[in-house]
Formats: structure tokens, C-alpha cells, sequence
């Protein structure tokens, strides 16, 4: 295969995994590693990838990838990690989800819950949920972002302030070595802190490809998370810091990895 065919598939294969490795393109393309590392770099000059170590991840930067694309990555990992995490969400109570795909798979996942009071910065989250007859919405509002249905902004956080949920289900844009969960929109970042002041728990659903990218704004630590679902094991440093913040971690395979 010609160089002018492998970018685009190597493009494509690092949106869908979040990252590419010099080894396996190798392999799938029948050519040789310094073959594929001259692609790497001529894909990182052009700004397309961002080169690590033995391989490469999506660039980073201050601004996030397109919403179909975030929804397309890791599809199938999103989709166990919401089951594990719906799995632990009771019937009889309140809970927040806020913007993101992850969050979307885990509304999809509670669509047989009972008695559920879901209050939500997500249009698509409250769109998901309607097809629950027992699960009350509450929709922040705030500042429409239409790239993606979510809600941010003052009003978002001044809604969020009036409640105490039992319970908040979110995610992040990236999670990096210290622990610390990131995003790309402050306003954004506003409104989760105000989400984790107001809960009771929290969940942060996060597949591996949050921890192979960054992004400008803190959020928080996972000091300040009760438990991480996520699809792979963390870096041997941050599970001993979650173990000594008392961050429960929960791997949920999807049914490929089985």
C-alpha cells in the first residue's frame, strides 16, 4: 500500500483507538517500521497526529475533536463501561449526568431504571431519557453549545447549586498521570466543579483513550471521585494514588477484549 493510502487509514485508525502504535501499523500494512515512523512524522509535521512514544495519539491542543468523531471512538468500550456503571446506579434516586458521549451511554443504560430524578446539562442526555416514563428530567439550562447539545455557563451552575444529588455520573476530555481530569471549555469546567460539590458520590466514566490525550482546564482530581470506570488498567503510579485516595477502579471489558 502507497504512502498516499496509508495516512488516511492510519488517520482513521488513530480516531477509532485513540492511538496508534509503530508495531502494529507495521503488521497490518506489511511494511517496514521505518517505514511507518517516516509516516508518523510526516503526519505530526503536517499536524495531524502528535508523536509518543512508539507511536502517536490525535494532537492535543485547546480546542476538542468533532462530536461524531468523540461519539465513534471507542465505541464499544464506552458501551461496557456504561453497563458497569448503570449496573451501580440504584433505582429511587437522584443523580446528575453531565456533557459528553460517555455520559449518552450511560443514559442509554438506564433507560429500565425506576423512579430516577435525572438532572442533566446534556440535550442529548434528556432526549435519551424521555423513553424512561419513570425518570423525571431536569434540564439546567444555560448557554447552548451546538457542537454537542450541552449546556454551560453561570445559569448551568446557579441551576446545579439548588439541588444535592444522591448521585453524579460524568466525564472528562483527558486524564492525565497525576490523576488530574481535564477539559477544553472553562465554562464547562465551572459546571462540573459545581456538580461535584452538590453530590452525595460520583462516577467518572472515562475510556483509555481520555488518558492518552490533554487538554488546558483542570476539573479536579480523582481524589474527589468515589469510583473511575474505565476500560483498561491505569498506570501502575496512579492505581497506587487511587488506592490511597480510596478512588475505587473498575475495568469494564467490552465483550471484544473477552
Amino acid at each position: 500500500m502507497s504512502q498516499t493510502f496509508r495516512h488516511p487509514e492510519i488517520l482513521e485508525i488513530a480516531r477509532r483507538e485513540g492511538k496508534v502504535t509503530v508495531d502494529d501499523l507495521a503488521a497490518r500494512f506489511g511494511v517496514t517500521l521505518q517505514t511507518i515512523r517516516r509516516d508518523l512524522t510526516e503526519l505530526a509535521e503536517a499536524g495531524r497526529l502528535e508523536r509518543v512514544h512508539g507511536g502517536a495519539i490525535l494532537p492535543s491542543g485547546t480546542t476538542n475533536i468533532g462530536y461524531q468523531e468523540r461519539r465513534a471512538l471507542n465505541a464499544d468500550a464506552k458501551a461496557a463501561i456504561a453497563r458497569a456503571c448503570a449496573a451501580r446506579v440504584p433505582g429511587d434516586a437522584s443523580l446528575f449526568l453531565n456533557i459528553g458521549t460517555s455520559t449518552e451511554a450511560v443514559a442509554r443504560e438506564l433507560l429500565h431504571h425506576r423512579n430516577l430524578m435525572v438532572v442533566t446539562n446534556n440535550m442529548n442526555v434528556a432526549n435519551i431519557l424521555v423513553a424512561n416514563r419513570d425518570c423525571e428530567i431536569i434540564v439546567t439550562g444555560g448557554q447552548l453549545r451546538r457542537t454537542d447539545g450541552g449546556l454551560v455557563g453561570s445559569l448551568a451552575a446557579g441551576t446545579i447549586g439548588q439541588f444535592k444529588f444522591d448521585l453524579a455520573v460524568i466525564g472528562c476530555s483527558a486524564l492525565d498521570r497525576d490523576g488530574d481530569m481535564l477539559d477544553f471549555d472553562i465554562q464547562e469546567v465551572g459546571v462540573s466543579q459545581a456538580i461535584l460539590r452538590q453530590s452525595r458520590r460520583t462516577f467518572l466514566v472515562a475510556d483509555q483513550s481520555k488518558r492518552q490525550r490533554t487538554a488546558p482546564a483542570r476539573i479536579a482530581s480523582l481524589a474527589e471521585i468515589d469510583t473511575v470506570f474505565t476500560d483498561r488498567p491505569l498506570p501502575p503510579d496512579l492505581q497506587r494514588r487511587c488506592a490511597e485516595w480510596g478512588t475505587e477502579v473498575v475495568i469494564a471489558e467490552a465483550d471484544g477484549d473477552r
